[in-house]
């Protein structure tokens, strides 16, 4: 384990910063307890880190940060319970590739695998699905130390009113060690994507959500142009894209000249509509067959902040319409695509999909280009929707919002006051979000 730290946390889009008192890395568990429990004795925060996906200062601490760097690898493959056990800081493309090599596959997933497991669950991260839901939902058991130093282990059938909650627990229960999740033999996606006009996508949505397992589209503002995906189990063969169009499409467009053009936005704004209208044609219409995390997963290499409601699943055409709108009043001047996703209900007391059916609106700006503006406009739309917005992602609603939004949020605040009733894992974020 490493000491004292002078050293500045920054996470991935750069918005936010946090200067630790000290870093440790341990490289097992009883060094993660003993951890929690030194900083518990020298009156320090705790908070855990993953990648810096998170665009909210959830995992910020002027106290001790734990980096989860040593806490990674495969503990065990269960090929009779269909499971994966994973120390908490393995990252997501290696879990990925681990499962592949051993004919194995998740179920659902996001559309980026830079994320620790622990990370990227604690905040409900999500991909997009008619029946299969967040990455979290998919968790059978998991490890938590407590502010004690303790470790309490969580199923449906031990602790299972922590299990019901930790599962998206924000850090604020304590620091997750391991995971377990539910794992299925590897199987094919046929991925279909398609531009279509956002008035033909918006007025087919209920029929494309249901005759897809996974459907999501992206709306490029000062458009009426979208691409669609539809991604379903496939008997196969697997027939990937070609290594050059391949590049051509996820690297150079969607990576290589779309930093180009954000750059080119930012530096002058007043060139974005002309340069949408070119750019939401650029995409052609393509077919591929491969493995899950293939299909579901894609490099993200142009930064930018984010914001992403969640709204019930019947209420997003008319919210979208309704930012189409917005967009087309304002002077705003947006260059990255309105991403829409869907989940199905689920039983995680604060999963943004508890409880009912669910679609997401996230939209973003290129990194450095004033967001403050478009955010706050769009966010008064989805909260007039009942949106609850993603934990990890730019919003700001406060602990007497979500109390109406989540019908367990009470459940999981009095879980958090018996766990950690001093608060070892609070900081700034969960108080605004949780409450004192």
């Amino acid at each position: 384990m490493s000491g004292a730290s002078s050293s500045t946390w920054r996470n991935w889009a750069g918005n936010v910063t946090a200067r630790p008192v000290r870093e440790v890395s341990p490289a097992s568990v009883a060094e993660l307890a003993d951890a929690v429990r030194r900083a518990a004795e020298d009156g320090l925060k705790v908070k855990a880190v993953g990648t810096g996906h998170s665009f909210t200062t959830a995992a910020a601490t002027d106290g001790v940060l734990i980096r989860p760097d040593l806490l990674t690898g495969i503990r065990e493959i269960d090929r009779t319970a269909m499971t994966v056990t994973v120390e908490a800081g393995t990252p997501l493309k290696r879990l990925n590739a681990v499962l592949a090599r051993e004919g194995l596959s998740l179920t659902n997933m996001g559309d980026i695998m830079e994320q620790t497991v622990a990370g990227a669950t604690s905040t409900g991260t999500h991909g997009t699905g008619r029946d299969s839901a967040s990455i979290a939902a998919q968790i059978t058991g998991l490890e938590l130390i407590t502010a004690d130093g303790s470790l309490l282990k969580c199923s449906a059938k031990e602790n299972p009113e922590v299990f019901a909650a930790a599962r998206i627990g924000l850090g604020a229960l304590g620091v997750v060690s391991a995971l377990t999740f539910a794992v299925e033999p590897e199987f094919l996606l046929t991925a279909r994507e398609e531009p279509m006009t956002f008035d033909r996508v918006t007025s087919e949505f209920d029929a494309l959500h249901a005759e897809n397992e996974h459907f999501e589209f992206y709306w490029f503002p000062h458009t009426g142009n979208c691409n669609t995906k539809r991604n379903n189990r496939s008997a196969g063969p697997a027939a990937p894209p070609g290594r050059v169009s391949g590049w051509i499409e996820d690297e150079f467009m969607s990576n290589g000249l779309f930093q180009v053009v954000c750059s080119l936005g930012r530096a002058v704004p007043a060139t974005i509509p002309a340069i949408a209208k070119v750019s939401s044609r650029a995409l052609s219409a393509r077919t591929y067959t491969d493995i899950p995390y293939k299909v579901f997963t894609s490099p993200r290499r142009v930064r930018f902040v984010e914001m992403e409601y969640a709204v019930p699943r019947e209420a997003v055409v008319a919210a979208l319409r309704e930012v189409r709108a917005l967009v087309d009043r304002s002077g705003l001047r947006v260059s990255f695509p309105v991403e829409v996703r869907t989940a199905p209900a689920d039983d995680i007391a604060l999963s943004t999909a508890s409880g009912r059916d669910t679609a997401y609106i996230a939209v973003h700006m290129y990194k450095g280009t004033p967001y403050q503006a478009y955010f706050t406009a769009v966010e008064r739309i989805m909260t007039a929707h009942a949106g609850r917005p993603h934990w990890g992602k730019v919003h700001t609603r406060d602990a007497e919002y979500f109390a109406e939004a989540y019908p367990r949020f009470g459940e999981f605040t009095a879980l958090r006051d018996r766990l950690d009733p001093d608060r070892l894992f609070g900081n700034a974020y969960l108080r605004r979000v949780l409450g004192d």
